[in-house]
């Protein structure tokens, strides 16, 4: 089914699922042990970031491209949350801005190199 990945390919996916599951770890550690915002509620931001891990790990380029998407939610999350918040809290969104960003670039690699190899089956 899938011909040999190459370099590009094979890294993109370990880092996008690495940066995926990175954010689930730390979104369900910050709202949940580390600076929890009340009954810990928002612990369930993270469900919506499991749907695409079988997309992920199976390389279905539709998937990628809409995690790459999506993520800028999250991203926006961050943003507002580091700006805003202090402390512990703000450190905290700074990882999930960098995790995003993480996720961003080796989704768009892998969409890239996948789209490049073969344009013909992309669509």
């Amino acid at each position: 089914m899938h011909s040999e990945l190459s370099p590009a390919v094979a890294w993109s996916q370990r880092v996008a699922v690495a940066a995926l599951l990175g954010l689930i770890a730390l979104g369900l550690a910050w709202e949940l042990w580390l600076a929890p915002t009340g009954s810990g509620m928002l612990a369930l931001k993270v469900l919506p970031l499991t749907i695409p891990l079988a997309g992920l790990l199976k390389r279905r380029l539709y998937t990628y491209r809409w995690v790459s998407l999506v993520i800028w939610l999250y991203f926006i999350e961050g943003v507002v949350r580091a700006s805003g918040d202090g402390g512990l809290s703000a450190r905290l969104a700074l990882a999930e801005i960098a995790l995003c960003l993480v996720l961003f670039t080796a989704c768009t690699v892998h969409v890239h190199w996948r789209v490049r190899r073969h344009p013909e089956g992309t669509a």
